[in-house]
């Protein structure tokens, strides 16, 4: 006998057996398919809905609000505003600390994303897309580069909007999509790249339209050092700076005036941004010449000051495959920076 709703006993999860209440259950998850758009159920679910069950911890069929497979022994909430992940999944990514996971260094489709000076995996921010928006919905990068956000869009089922300020690199971001998205994938064509500056470009998108903004800004000139690991990019040829543009924000000459100007844009964002919606920023501390500059609590104070966002949390993304320089050696303890900071923000616009 199939069995159409299961409950929790001890640490199992076992099915309901009375058939008057499975009968129940069936006609209910026959109403749930019916439903499936309104509700926002993901496709993973959609394309096995034979497999699928309804779940409630204490076998109440009236309360039934999560199905799951029953396999994975996890269930997914029918009230999860937020993202399509099952308990299961969800609990991992509410860690304060993971590690960074990439394609490796020689990888074909590594070449385009290496030729920025400052890039970082599609899939790390394919894991924070996944839990912070459901399929379907639009993604905003604003400072898109070579367009990791916008790939990991394509590759998890969403919409993605990359603004990037230089030409080179707009470019190899199509080029990147072209080559590194396969043709099959039916969120390919739905991707948008635009050339721009982002403080005006913003201004085009209609008031809420993103259910997340996700963004690695640029941190203030410091790609102008060339220091150990910029010497080697310009010995093979790659940029080391993110452009020459005047209206580049890592080209303004003031830390304090950079750190008010990326504020303002950022609280700008919220009008386009839903509300209650949030808002990652992923950026790392630095060192420019002998001065450290927590870049991140600088930054986070002032977007909380302009009012529109409340910092959540702080997760710490550890770059563990970044190389070693022997900085300061063998005179002064020179840190090599292997994290990464991502700032999380909650829309609180009063509009």
């Amino acid at each position: 006998m199939k069995y159409f709703l299961y409950q929790k006993k001890g640490k199992e999860i076992l099915p309901v057996e009375e058939q008057a209440i499975n009968q129940q259950a069936k006609e209910k998850l026959q109403s749930l398919l019916r439903d499936s758009d309104k509700l926002q159920i993901p496709s993973r679910f959609i394309k096995q809905w034979d497999n699928v069950v309804l779940f409630h911890s204490k076998g109440h069929i009236d309360k039934a609000n999560s199905i799951m497979f029953p396999n994975e022994k996890s269930a997914f909430a029918l009230n999860n505003s937020l993202n399509d992940l099952t308990a299961k999944e969800w609990l991992p990514e509410t860690i304060s600390v993971f590690s960074q996971k990439g394609l490796g260094a020689q990888h074909k489709n590594a070449q385009i994303e290496k030729q920025h000076p400052a890039p970082f995996s599609f899939q790390d921010v394919g894991r924070l897309i996944q839990f912070y928006t459901k399929e379907n919905q639009k993604v905003l990068d604003p400072f898109s580069g070579v367009a990791s956000t916008v790939k990991a869009c394509a590759i998890n089922n969403r919409i993605g909007y990359g603004i990037e300020l230089n030409p080179k690199y707009h470019q190899l971001a199509l080029e990147r999509l072209e080559k590194e998205v396969p043709e099959s994938n039916t969120f390919k064509q739905k991707q948008q790249l635009i050339l721009g500056d982002s403080t005006k470009a913003i201004h085009d998108f209609e008031e809420d339209f993103f259910d997340f903004i996700i963004t690695s800004p640029p941190y203030w000139n410091i790609l102008d050092t060339v220091d150990h690991k910029n010497g080697a990019r310009v010995k093979n040829g790659l940029d080391h700076k993110y452009s020459d543009a005047e209206n580049d924000l890592s080209n303004i000459a003031e830390y304090e005036d950079f750190l008010e100007k990326l504020a303002s844009f950022f609280d700008t964002c919220s009008r386009y941004l839903k509300k209650k919606k949030y808002l990652n920023v992923i950026v790392s501390d630095f060192r420019k010449k002998d001065k450290y500059y927590i870049f991140h609590a600088d930054l986070a104070r002032k977007i909380e000051e302009n009012g529109n966002f409340r910092l959540k949390g702080i997760r710490i993304l550890y770059q563990r495959h970044k190389s070693i320089y022997p900085y300061g050696y063998p005179f002064s303890f020179v840190p090599n920076l292997h994290h990464q900071n991502v700032l999380i923000f909650q829309n609180i616009k009063q509009s």
